[in-house]
C-alpha cells in the first residue's frame, strides 16, 4: 500500500480513492472508500485497452457475470462502469497478504498448508467456471491469504482481454498478448489459443509447486524462455513434496483435455487423506558431534592406562573385599 501519485486519480465513481495498492496489465488498482466508509479496491483500466475494439461490450458482459457469481473463496465485485471515460471495476477489500508476500517473508509452506491453500482454489475456480467465467491470471500475487482461507482477486475481468470473435484484429490481438503471467500461464495461452476453465487447472498446478517449493515449475527467466518451457519442456518437480506431485502433474499435463476438472479436484483433495509426515533421524551439528567424540577418546584412554610406578618398587595390593581374612593364632 503506497501513497497516491501526482498523476493518479482521487475519485473514481462514487469511490474516494486514498492509496495505490498496485499495477498490472490490466491497469492501476486503488484502495477506495464507499460514500458509506465501506473498503473496496478499485481498478482502473489502461486507456490503450479501454479504446481497443470491442473490448468495453465483452467487459461490461464480465464484470456483470462476476457480480452475479460471488464465493466464498473469492473477492466479490461490488460495481463496474465499462460506459466510463476511462473503465473501472470495484472489488471487496481484502485486507491479507498475497502468497507471493507470505513466501517472500516466511519461505515455501508446509504440505497440509499447501493442500487446504490447493482445496480453497479449486472451490473458487469450481464456482466460476459453472458460470462461464475463467481467471486466466492466477498467480501468486493474486491470491491473498486470510485466517479462514484463500481469496482470489480479479476474477473474471482477465477474460475481457481474450479475443474470440474478432482474433485477426491487430488491437485485440495485442491485448491478448498481455493476458497471463508467462511463469503461470497455460501452454494453450502461451500460444495464443483459445483458453477455457482447464487453463485456470494449469496455472492451479503451478501455484502448488510454488506453494511449496517457493518456485515456479519452470523456473525464472526472460519471458520468451518461461513460454518455451511451459509449452515444450515437462515441470521440475524435484523439491516438491512427494504427497503433492501426483497432483501437481495432474494439473500440469500439457493437453487441456488431461487435465482434471476444479470440481475434480474438489472431490479428489476432500477424500485424500495427508499421509503421515515421516521424521528424518535426529542428528547433531558436525563440531559438536566431533567435540563429543573426542572428549569419550579422552576418558577411555585415561580409564585403561596403568598407573605409573618406579623401577623395583612393588605397587600396593588392593584389599580384597567382602569378609576379612581369618589369621590362624595359637591356641591358649
Amino acid at each position: 500500500m503506497k501513497p497516491l501519485e501526482a498523476g493518479d486519480p482521487r475519485v473514481v465513481g462514487p469511490y474516494r480513492l486514498t492509496f495505490r495498492l498496485g499495477s498490472g496489465g490490466m491497469g492501476r488498482v486503488f484502495l477506495g472508500q464507499s460514500p458509506a466508509g465501506r473498503r473496496v479496491a478499485v481498478k482502473v483500466v489502461r486507456e490503450d485497452l479501454a479504446s481497443s475494439s470491442g473490448f468495453r461490450e465483452r467487459f461490461r458482459r464480465e464484470a456483470k457475470l462476476a457480480m452475479r457469481a460471488g464465493g466464498f473463496w473469492t473477492a466479490q465485485v461490488v460495481d463496474a462502469d465499462p460506459d466510463a471515460a476511462v473503465p473501472w471495476i470495484a472489488s471487496q477489500y481484502v485486507d491479507g497478504p498475497s502468497l507471493a508476500e507470505r513466501v517472500a517473508r516466511h519461505g515455501p509452506l508446509d504440505e497440509e498448508e499447501v493442500r487446504r491453500l490447493t482445496g480453497g482454489l479449486a472451490e473458487a475456480l469450481a464456482s466460476f467456471h459453472k458460470t462461464g467465467l475463467v481467471h486466466r491470471d492466477l498467480k501468486p500475487s493474486n491470491v491473498l491469504l486470510v485466517d479462514d482461507g484463500p481469496r482470489v482477486i480479479d476474477f473474471g475481468v482477465s477474460k475481457a482481454f481474450e479475443t474470440l470473435e474478432t482474433a485477426g484484429s491487430t488491437d485485440l490481438t495485442r491485448a491478448g498478448t498481455i493476458l497471463g503471467t508467462p511463469g503461470f500461464m497455460s501452454p494453450e495461452q502461451a500460444q495464443g489459443q483459445p483458453a477455457g476453465p482447464p487453463a485456470d487447472v494449469f496455472s492451479l498446478g503451478s501455484l502448488l509447486v510454488y506453494a511449496a517449493t517457493g518456485n515456479g515449475p519452470f523456473g525464472e527467466g526472460p519471458s520468451h524462455t518461461l513460454l518455451f518451457r511451459v509449452v515444450y519442456e515437462e515441470p521440475d518437480l524435484g523439491a516438491t513434496p512427494y504427497g503433492l506431485r501426483e497432483l501437481a502433474l495432474d494439473c500440469l499435463r500439457k493437453a487441456p483435455e488431461d487435465r482434471p476438472s476444479a470440481a475434480a479436484l474438489v472431490s479428489r483433495l476432500a477424500h485424500q487423506r495427508p499421509r503421515s509426515p515421516i521424521r528424518a533421524p535426529r542428528t547433531e551439528p558436525p563440531e559438536r558431534s566431533r567435540g563429543r567424540t573426542r572428549r569419550r577418546a579422552v576418558r577411555m584412554r585415561t580409564r585403561r592406562r596403568p598407573p605409573a610406578r618406579s623401577k623395583g618398587v612393588r605397587p600396593a595390593r588392593r584389599p580384597r573385599r567382602g569378609r576379612p581374612r581369618r589369621t590362624r593364632g595359637k591356641r591358649r
